[in-house]
Parts: structure tokens; C-alpha cells; sequence
């Protein structure tokens, strides 16, 4: 008389699936070995993402502030004249601010000189601009109405004095009222070349952008002083245009040329600064690939890590389908087993990469505070501080992509699981 083999439970993802899947991960003595492969997959998997998700999120915060320091001191779009001096600015910026999409239109001379104090000297930018051009820029005028770190741009049209950054400053060891010489190789013109013309200025206020590159070489001096200075009485070198959203910038264009009539050309930000953007999305791109590969090196080891248990399983699988468990549902046990590190490894990566994120400057400091060395010089990386800005679609294909090699990883060792013969399992027990 034959027995009735007993049936068991095998809808998709059954309570006995999870119970014995559970099991599974809470490895014995005896499979310790199998534990120590698993335990190294999640942290693996924890740290990959983790790891993604800081190295894209400092990346998208380093692009974001540079974009923002940059574009807060230079216009969107620099307009040229062409084939003549720029003598009409003021009409030609007041038909240009009249375009929809434009802020403002700031007449702008610029030219490079070199600065020398008792102490040093160094080369440095000059902009002449008007204390009203200043303030369309947040970045230079601040929220304080002019008050900026030592000095003010209130009243800049009057006075007959300059501002410098406080890294330029610091290097000429001068403070605010004190006397710089200004020399420029364009001077007058004389018999025997042009003379260069040199000129001592007083500070009269000391900002700080927050961009090292631009304090120790950014001189801001008066539009009409820079005009006497520069011999370009009655003209400026170009309009720098402020638009609404430096993003669309291109869709402005068409209009201030058809606005600005054919003796102007133009030039905006992206094709001025494209080599310095493209080389920075490049190396996003290379470091998202680069990183992507430690989260597959730990898929890898979930695989390893479970073809060694369901070697080890064998009799329990075995006697599980003799006793009437399917094919599909072997399968799922070892897929909850080895999916289970996987999810919960991406989501601890996740809650790591973002609380990194949130005190990475706190972070950083501890570190510079324990070893003593500077970890983000900013004569280096140009900023003072390390940003970090989270894109939210961004972290969640990070998360997509970590749970989907951690599903994909377990198919292989499950569907193995699935195929054991029972008697060959059971031949030598």
C-alpha cells in the first residue's frame, strides 16, 4: 500500500517559502563559511551603493556651486561689437534688457594688470563696472546691500578707490585702506612703444566670493575710473546679459540679435566655458561606471555565496521534493534567500549615502581635525567647503540598478537549486 505523499503549500511566495528561505540566512556552525561569503555580499552591496551615491552626489554639488560662482559673476551671455568701438552701450543695453527672458544688461571693461604692494605682487582681472551692475549679481553685492566682508559697495560710483578679494589681499599683506599700485602693459602710446601706465589705488572694500580663484585675482574698480584708466573714455569692451534661466539660455539668442541689429555678436556661457563643463560631466560619467563595478563585484559574490549553499542544501532540497515541494517553489526559497542580501544591502547603502552626505563638511573637518592636513585645499578645488546636492532620480537609478544584479545574481544559483535531481541527492546519504 502505497502513502499519500504529503502536499505542501507551494503558491508563489508562501508563508513556508519565506519561513525556509529565513532559515537559511540565519546559518549554523557548521555553515559558517557560507555565512562569512554572504555577510561580505551585503557589505559589499552596502558600500557600492553608498559609495555611488556620494561620489555623484559631492560631483552634482561641485558642478552646481561652480556653475553658480561662475555664472554669478559673469553674465549668461557676453555681447561683442563688431568692427567698431562699443561707444553706444548705454542705449544698446537698454534695448537689450527690454527683451523678455533678460534681467539685465551690464556694460563691462575688463583688462588684465598686475598688482604690487610693499610686500608682493601678483597679476589680477580688472572689471569695471557700475555700483548698479554690481548689484544684479548676488554673488558680488550680497544680501547685505553692499556690506560685504571688510569695506562696502555703497556709493562704488564716487569713489575713486578699488576692491580685491581677501585671498589677493592676504598675499600683497595689505588691509582696507591701504595704497596698491595698479600696472598696465596697455598704456600710452609714445616714440618709442607704448608706455606701460601705473597707478595706486586705495581699497576700498575687501570681499570673499568663495571661490579662491576669483579672490586672489578678481579687481572690481568703477566703470568711469576704468574707462580713464584704460583710455577707453566713452566706450566699454562688451555687455554682459543676465537672463532668467542660464539653462535656456540658447532660446534668448535669436531675439537680442534681432533686437541688437547686425553689428553685434554673441557669446554665452556654455561656449565659454565648454571645455571646463565637458571635462566635468566626462569625469562624472567615468567615475558612475567606475563605482557601478564594486555593487557587480558583490552581485558576483551573492552568487558564489549561494551556489555554496544550495551545494550545501542539497538533502534538504532532496527530501523537500519527495515530500511534494515543486520545482518553482525550491526556486523561490533560494531567490527570497539570496535577493534578502541584496535588497537589504541597497537599502542600508542608501540610509549610509545619504547621512554621509548630509555631514560630509562635518566630516571633513573631523578628518582634518584628526590627521591634521587639509582635505579639500581650496587653492585645488577652488571651493572652501565640499558640496554635496543629492539628485533624487539620480540615487534612484543607483537603488533600481542595485537591487536589479541582486535579483539577477540569485537566478542562476535558484534555478540550479530547482533542477537537483532527488534520488541523486539522496544516492549516497
Amino acid at each position: 500500500m502505497n502513502a499519500a505523499t504529503p502536499s505542501i503549500d507551494t503558491k508563489p511566495f508562501s508563508p513556508f517559502e519565506w519561513l525556509l528561505a529565513s532559515r537559511y540566512l540565519r546559518a549554523r556552525r557548521a555553515e559558517g563559511f557560507i555565512s562569512v561569503i554572504a555577510g561580505f555580499s551585503f557589505l559589499g552591496i552596502m558600500l557600492g551603493v553608498a559609495t555611488l551615491i556620494i561620489v555623484m552626489a559631492v560631483m552634482n554639488g561641485f558642478r552646481k556651486d561652480l556653475f553658480s560662482k561662475i555664472l554669478g559673476l559673469n553674465g549668461h551671455v557676453v555681447v561683442y561689437k563688431i568692427g567698431e568701438a562699443f561707444e553706444d552701450y548705454e542705449p544698446m543695453s537698454k534695448i537689450l534688457a527690454g527683451v523678455p527672458g533678460i534681467k539685465s544688461a551690464i556694460p563691462l571693461i575688463e583688462g588684465q594688470v598686475m598688482v604690487s604692494s610693499n610686500v608682493n605682487a601678483l597679476g589680477g582681472l580688472v572689471r569695471g563696472m557700475s555700483e548698479e551692475s554690481l548689484k544684479t549679481l548676488p554673488l558680488v553685492y550680497g544680501t547685505k546691500g553692499g556690506e560685504v566682508e571688510q569695506g562696502t559697495f555703497k556709493g562704488f560710483d564716487a569713489q575713486s578707490g578699488i576692491a580685491i578679494g581677501e585671498k589677493m589681499a592676504a598675499a600683497l599683506g595689505v588691509r582696507l585702506g591701504d595704497n596698491i599700485t595698479v600696472l598696465s602693459a596697455k598704456g600710452a602710446a609714445t616714440p618709442f612703444g607704448t608706455a606701460p601706465r601705473s597707478k595706486p589705488y586705495e581699497i576700498t572694500a575687501i570681499f570673499k566670493l568663495g571661490m579662491s580663484e576669483y579672490d586672489k585675482s578678481i579687481i572690481f574698480m568703477p566703470l568711469e575710473e576704468s574707462q580713464k584708466y584704460f583710455g577707453k573714455r566713452g566706450e566699454v569692451d562688451v555687455l554682459e546679459i543676465v537672463v532668467d534661466d542660464p539653462e535656456k539660455v540658447e532660446g534668448y539668442k535669436a531675439a537680442m540679435l534681432a533686437a541688437g541689429g547686425p553689428t553685434i555678436s554673441l557669446s554665452d556661457w556654455r561656449q565659454r566655458n565648454s571645455t571646463f563643463f565637458g571635462v566635468l560631466e566626462v569625469e562624472r560619467n567615468v567615475m558612475f561606471i567606475i563605482l557601478s563595478l564594486i555593487i557587480l563585484v558583490a552581485a558576483l559574490n551573492i552568487i558564489s555565496g549561494m551556489m555554496m549553499l544550495v551545494k550545501d542544501k542539497g538533502r534538504d532540497i532532496a527530501v523537500l521534493r519527495t515530500m511534494g515541494a515543486s520545482k518553482g517553489s525550491i526556486m523561490r526559497v533560494f531567490l527570497i534567500t539570496g535577493a534578502s542580501i541584496g535588497v537589504v544591502g541597497t537599502l542600508a547603502g542608501l540610509a549610509l549615502g545619504l547621512i554621509f552626505c548630509s555631514y560630509i563638511e562635518q566630516i571633513r573637518q573631523a578628518i582634518t581635525w584628526v590627521t591634521g592636513k587639509g582635505l579639500f585645499p581650496e587653492d585645488v578645488y577652488y571651493l572652501s567647503k565640499i558640496p554635496a546636492e543629492v539628485n533624487p532620480s539620480e540615487t534612484a537609478m543607483i537603488v533600481l540598478m542595485a537591487l536589479a544584479l541582486s535579483v539577477l545574481a540569485t537566478l542562476y544559483p535558484s534555478w540550479r537549486a530547482s533542477r537537483l535531481d532527488p534520488v541523486e541527492a539522496l544516492r549516497y546519504e
